[in-house]
């Protein structure tokens, strides 16, 4: 083998062969041999990178000011100069490692370091950093993991999920507009029930989605409070007075939203409550997106023998066999991430029951669930809202028909007629295929005049 290469490393057990054109050491390195699981497509998530290149940068500035004489100027410089290269993305080849691996994200934390390190002393032209003593000055792999995972769950939610659960909100109320006057029947266990505008049936779906939007609001408080400066196991030792509170001011302004350090330390080390909370909020967001994408599958079946009550668009062929099928492709994308979702849900439950003593040790695999929900929610309902919901047409006959012939309308004659009365015209009319006003007048509960004053669906909405 060509030893150029390669160059060597050590830390505290020895030296380490690392290939000659990566940024990362010796920790890494052992990592990267030691945990052949999911390499290629189970790696660290890059939110968590870009979360690590801030809260690197963040401590770098907080120890400026508080261990003057450790952290220079020329250190802050190198130390600033090579986390911007990390949170551009510039530097994401050097991060090889799998989201299984130590469940306190110690070798994650030790990736960062070495990368910020060495590139830091390439900038600087010369050996000025150590991994441990400088770039992880005041810090511990047990406090800033989790911060790194409140960084990059607050950034997800904000730039990713919010923007694509905001726009597809806006479609439905482009929607609902356009439908204000069509009225349809509705369907409760299936079955037919008493009319609806079909803007209504609309206005329920967009609710649910401004609902779900407010519980996600809500839990951007909690995580916005940060473990950094409880450094091992919430003591904070090694880390100087006042260090916590100044780093995630730091955070807050290089982020450019509100973050705070964790009143209590313990707590923020083991407890991963706060991130269970939030993917709570997202699991109900799945739920109403399975919702709503099951409505517009049903309103839309067909064309000929289902509901056929919606148009949506013909995006692509739908059978291999059958000529001009065209099935919801985009309803069944939407639903697949919503069972995702749920699934990742117990996921990162159960990892956040794993707090053992002083430090949970399932953080990894929790935070990588985490964002692969945001992720997913945010494209499937980007994917959702341009090739589906911009497209939705009512069928209008159809919905005119299908009301027309429901026996349901009946239910209006309830105050003329009594509860009683009103489901034998309902039953009569159903057996003998004959229409409610023909099977209110056979049965002589009211003359066709008054039938046809009393009977309104459009009255019923």
């Amino acid at each position: 083998m060509n030893d150029k290469k390669f160059r060597i490393e050590h830390d505290s057990m020895g030296e380490v062969r690392v290939p000659a054109d990566r940024l990362w050491g010796a920790q890494t390195e052992r990592s990267r041999n030691n945990f052949q699981i999911g390499v290629g497509y189970e790696t660290m998530p890059a939110e968590i990178i870009h979360a690590f290149g801030i809260l690197k940068k963040a401590a770098a500035l907080a120890n400026r000011e508080l261990k003057p004489g450790k952290m220079t100027d020329e250190k802050l410089s190198a130390i600033s100069a090579a986390c911007d290269e990390v949170i551009s993305g510039r530097l994401s080849d050097h991060f090889p490692l799998v989201i299984f691996q130590t469940g306190s994200g110690t070798q994650s934390n030790m990736n960062a370091n070495e990368v910020i390190a060495n590139r830091g002393n390439q900038l600087a032209g010369k050996p000025l950093l150590h991994p441990n003593d400088d770039v992880n000055m005041s810090q511990s792999s047990n406090d800033t993991f989790p911060t790194a995972m409140h960084i990059a769950a607050v950034s997800a939610i904000r730039e990713r999920l919010f923007p694509a659960l905001d726009g597809l909100i806006s479609a439905l109320v482009r929607l609902e507009e356009e439908n204000a006057d069509v009225i349809k029947c509705g369907r409760t266990h299936l079955q037919d029930a008493t009319p609806i505008r079909f803007s209504q049936e609309i206005s329920g779906w967009r609710s649910s989605l401004e609902c779900d939007r407010r519980l996600i609001a809500d839990t951007l408080e909690p995580l916005s409070c940060l473990a950094l400066g409880g450094t091992a196991v919430g003591t904070g030792l090694n880390a100087p007075a006042g260090f916590d509170r100044l780093a995630a001011e730091k955070i807050s302004e290089l982020c450019g939203y509100p973050f705070r350090t964790a009143e209590n330390k313990f707590h923020a080390l083991t407890s991963k409550g706060e991130l269970v909370a939030a993917h709570g909020a997202l699991k109900a967001l799945a739920a109403d997106l399975m919702k709503i994408a099951n409505d517009v599958r049903w309103l839309a079946s067909g064309p000929r023998l289902g509901l056929g009550e919606i148009f949506i668009p013909e995006n692509e062929p739908g059978s291999s066999i059958m000529p001009g099928k065209v099935n919801p492709t985009q309803c069944e994308a939407l639903t697949m991430v919503a069972v995702q979702i749920m699934g990742n849900d117990t996921v990162v439950g159960m990892a956040a029951s794993q707090g053992n003593f002083e430090l949970n040790v399932f953080m990894p695999v929790c935070i990588s669930n985490f964002l692969q929900s945001v992720r997913l929610l945010a494209d499937a309902m980007q994917s959702f809202r341009v090739h589906c919901v911009t497209g939705i047409r009512a069928n209008r006959e159809k919905m005119r028909q299908n009301l027309t012939d429901s026996l349901m309308l009946v239910t209006c004659l309830n105050p003329h007629i009594g509860y009683e009365n009103a489901a034998k015209t309902a039953k009569l009319a159903y057996a003998e295929n004959i229409s409610l006003r023909e099977a209110c007048l056979r049965l002589g509960f009211l003359s066709g005049e008054e039938f046809d004053r009393v009977f309104r669906p459009e009255d019923m909405v």
